[in-house]
């Protein structure tokens, strides 16, 4: 009877897509009262019965839209909005293949500031720097996040770790309702709010609440997005609560609780495991590895992701409006982890005229606490007067428990030295910190005066409890015993503060008059002291102590200019920069150093939008970065016996020369995409280290500017979504990456260049089959060509092969079934050992309990392959390691969810997009 049944369904389906008839209607769209083009209005259809989406497009800069699609319907709803005018509705009914409707004129409308009614939201608004996306115009499983909803956004690409980019542009910062929710990672929003929280998905240029209040465009090729939440449905409650166990008596629990009440906000997560997964993970489906868990999931594949952590995590985010001049959001983060890891390596080291071999085995715990609070206060004092405070404090408590043995023999196998070395090292630190930025406006041209002050206030206390013993042969040996107990003080206060004043000029350009001051001083002292007879560390080891006073303190004048209009911005900054670096040497007075340097440093930008489809941007920039004083100071550190550090105090700055360049074009009804970015570097006087090893190989460092270094990369991606049928979908995007870039460093004092080529093509499938499957593969290759200009390097070419495929099926009903194959081949690893791996991880998920209860079986390593033994053949070294790794397991989790948000606590299972009338403001 099962097999009769499914056989039916599948000669529904079957016929279903033979009745589809391919349809393309077009025409051009112009305003009533001027008969203007209207460039940028939405255009989408909808099916008549349910008013469920069908196509939609954005209308060219003469007024023009197309869509093309399938359907079995014999009509369709077409819908036209634009900003400012009466909504144009038009039922059409499908007998042709093609249908020209010409010209469509839009009227201006008269209430646009007042409420009307209107029987849908276009699924697509673009607002001159403002991208809007209706989440209900895309269709989702039952209970997606707002990661799954971002998936199916045309131009936007989710990585699996998470990562957002949007028309090649990476998203910096994820808002709801214009506030942030739980500080800076965009994992712990998108993937924990569901969609039926969300009304709307913003996308606009990343901005501070400071330049936004002030009207001025951004530079900067990030993108924030926010999230809005109906007024209506913004009071109640909803969240999860999840928790899982496993072989190996392997783990995970978390719990979200949140309560909106319209400008109320209250935010409770919390979260644990002993899968090596930092973030909050609710053991189901695409999130079982939580935020950012899958992120070295590639080495895994060869062994990454060193050690066993066993992680603790609570968070607390609060926002409200304190009256209706104050916002107020902020949030506490604790964050705590065990970690144990046992390594070990074989290195071959490679010098122009000899060979020598360093073996090492090290074991080491570590407990980590963290504490942090963030807080942000916006204060509109009056429509001209904006000041944004942001207080920040931080607590950390580190113990690590370390352990070590090492030896060194040449190429005759003789053993030249060997050292064993043990600590157990304990650190304290708070840091306090505040930015304040107070912002003026003047008249109504866009002038304004802006204060900017940033303190930060931190201290770091150390413990180290050391013990070794350093054993060097050869013709002058040597035995270096070492029982010591170190303590440290490190405190630092630094100063930033700039005033700025903006000129409007005319026609959009502008001149910004700008001085910054900008003073940081650190306090370092370590006092070391060797154990005596009586066992007490009372002995003052002046060589092994330090205790120094940094100055880096900056004074710089600084002039722009400005010019912007609707589809252009373009911007020239210079400034001119005295900077001194000054080191006190209060043990070694005759190691003071004090240096003054002068620099000009510049930067422009341009970006020009030819449609609300397309976009070009350029930038160059010039800066110049000072030696590090402890990069200056000639002061011989000799912590480590085997290698002795002595700075330069004859270091020149870095300056480096960089420049970007991107094209972006996206049909948001055809879904294709082009992206095209180029950057570039060239770096003189750059720092690099400098180290002679001597017979014994024992190694003494210093520092040295060297000029020649650069680096060229470019990427193009091409990407289009294909409608096979009304339930099918296709999207595939090809792409290519190439890079070239040289480096000069030093092999035993003598320099030398290095030359990296590389090309990596990469291609990328989503087919979609709704409410039955979904495959994702992606392959990549990668050539790489290193060349050296040194007799002793061998120069090398290798191919690394990526095979990524993530699978879902959603059949039977309830049923979700996930997996994350990888597949790694590299010929780089030497022979004899493994060159390819696979890696695979499984999940499966049933939903219970109406939908608010999730089943969770998933499977880590399938395959049982993550050994982490591999090796590494490089220009100077050749080396094979092993280390701790997690191995496979198998966990059962269960994960319940509720919400009451106003209408919402209502769970539609159908979810067809937006059925019936609502009140929609025009703005």
């Amino acid at each position: 009877m099962k097999n009769y049944l499914f056989g039916l369904m599948l000669l529904c389906t079957m016929f279903s897509f033979s009745q589809s008839k391919q349809f393309t209607i077009s025409g051009t769209l112009i305003s009533d009262d001027n008969n203007a083009p209207l460039e940028s209005a939405t255009a989408y259809l909808e099916r008549v019965k349910d008013s469920s989406l069908v196509s939609y497009t954005i209308t060219d800069k003469d007024g023009s839209f197309e869509l093309t699609d399938k359907t079995s319907d014999s009509e369709l709803k077409l819908l036209i909005s634009y900003v400012g005018y009466e909504a144009y509705t038009k039922t059409i009914k499908i007998d042709k293949p093609v249908v020209n409707l010409g010209t469509v004129n839009l009227k201006v409308d008269s209430n646009a500031l007042d409420a009307v009614i209107i029987e849908s939201s276009p699924p697509i608004i673009v607002k001159k720097d403002t991208l809007e996306f209706n989440v209900k115009s895309f269709k989702t499983k039952k209970d997606a996040n707002v990661e799954d909803v971002l998936r199916l956004l045309p131009g936007v690409e989710v990585d699996e770790e998470g990562n957002i980019t949007i028309n090649g542009q990476s998203v910096s910062r994820i808002l709801v309702n214009g506030k942030p929710f739980f500080g800076n990672d965009p994992t712990i929003t998108t993937r924990n709010l569901t969609k039926d929280v969300i009304e709307k998905i913003q996308v606009v240029d990343t901005k501070t609440k400071a330049q936004a209040f002030a009207g001025e465009a951004s530079d900067s090729e990030n993108k924030t997005i926010n999230l809005t939440i109906k007024k209506e449905n913004n009071k109640g409650v909803f969240g999860r609560l999840a928790a899982g166990a496993g072989t190996d008596e392997t783990y995970e629990y978390a719990g979200m609780f949140n309560r909106f009440d319209n400008d109320q906000r209250l935010s409770v997560l919390a979260g644990g495991n002993n899968i090596n997964s930092p973030g909050f993970s609710f053991g189901e489906i695409r999130k079982m590895f939580g935020g950012g868990g899958n992120s070295n999931i590639g080495s895994r594949a060869f062994g990454g992701g060193q050690g066993i952590v066993t992680s603790n995590n609570i968070g607390l985010n609060y926002a409200d409006e304190l009256g209706k001049k104050v916002d107020l959001s902020t949030d506490y983060f604790y964050s705590g982890s065990s970690s144990e890891n046992e390594t070990s390596t074989q290195r071959e080291n490679i010098l122009p005229d000899s060979r020598f071999f360093t073996n090492t085995n090290s074991i080491s715990f570590s407990d980590s606490n963290n504490h942090s609070v963030n807080t942000e206060f916006d204060i509109e004092v009056d429509s001209t007067l904006l000041i944004n405070i942001e207080p920040s404090f931080r607590r950390t408590k580190n113990k690590t428990v370390f352990s070590r043995d090492s030896e060194s023999l040449d190429e005759f196998n003789v053993l030249t030295n060997q050292s064993t070395t043990e600590s157990v090292v304990e650190t304290f630190g708070n840091n306090f910190s505040n930015d304040l930025d107070i912002t003026k406006r003047f008249g109504s041209k866009g002038a304004y005066l802006r204060l900017s002050v940033e303190n930060e206030i931190s201290t770091r206390e150390r413990e180290d409890f050391l013990y070794s013993e350093t054993n060097i042969y050869g013709d002058n040996p040597n035995d270096i015993i070492r029982d010591q107990f170190t303590e440290g003080d490190n405190n630092s206060n630094n100063f930033d503060t700039e005033l700025s004043y903006n000129l409007p000029l005319t026609n959009g350009l502008s001149v910004d008059f700008s001085y910054n001051y900008r003073r940081n001083k650190t306090e370092d002292k370590q006092s070391t002291f060797d154990k005596d007879i009586n066992g007490d560390y009372s002995i003052f080891n002046e060589d092994l102590s330090t205790d120094f006073e940094y100055i880096n303190e900056q004074n710089s004048p600084e002039i722009s200019l400005r010019y912007r209009t609707d589809k252009t911005y373009a911007r020239f900054r210079t400034n001119y920069i005295f900077r001194t670096l000054e080191n006190r040497d209060l043990l070694r007075t005759q190691y003071s150093i004090k240096r003054n340097f002068e620099a000009v440093e510049l930067s422009s930008y341009f970006r020009h939008r030819f449609s609300s489809k397309s976009s070009v941007y350029l930038g160059y920039r010039l800066n110049n970065d000072p030696p590090q004083l402890s990069q200056l100071q000639p002061f011989q550190n000799v912590s480590d016996p085997l290698n002795t550090i002595i700075g330069n105090p004859n270091l020149e700055p870095t300056n480096n020369h960089g420049f970007r360049l991107g094209y972006n074009a996206f049909n948001p009804q055809g879904g294709a995409e082009f992206n095209l970015n180029i950057n570039g570097n060239i770096v003189n006087n750059e720092i690099v280290s400098k180290t002679v090893v001597d017979e014994n190989f024992v190694r003494e460092t210093t520092f040295a500017n060297v000029n020649g270094n650069y680096n060229f990369g470019s990427s193009v991606e091409v990407g289009k979504k294909v409608k096979l049928d009304t339930i099918r979908t296709l999207r595939y995007d090809i792409g290519v990456r190439a890079n070239i870039s040289r480096r000069i460093n030093f092999n035993n004092g003598i320099q030398y260049a290095g030359d990296v080529n590389s090309i990596s093509p990469n291609i990328n499938f989503i087919f979609t089959w709704k409410d039955v499957m979904e495959i994702r593969p992606r392959y990549d290759i990668t050539l790489t060509k290193n060349r050296y200009d040194i007799d002793s390097f061998d120069n090398r070419e290798f191919l690394l092969h990526t095979l990524n495929i993530n699978t879902a099926t959603f059949l039977p009903k309830n049923l979700e079934w996930r997996n994350n194959i990888i597949y790694t081949y590299n010929s780089n690893i030497a022979d004899g050992f493994q060159k390819s791996a696979w890696f695979w991880n499984s999940t499966l998920a049933y939903s219970v309990l109406k939908n608010k209860g999730i089943v969770t079986l998933k499977a880590y390593d399938l395959l049982n392959q993550n050994t982490n033994a591999r090796r590494i053949a490089a220009q100077d070294y050749i080396q094979d390691s092993q280390s701790t790794v997690l191995q496979q397991y198998f966990m059962l989790s269960f994960s319940w969810k509720f919400n009451s948000l106003g209408k919402l606590g209502e769970i539609d299972n159908n979810d067809s997009g937006y059925r019936g009338r609502r009140h929609y403001r025009r703005r």
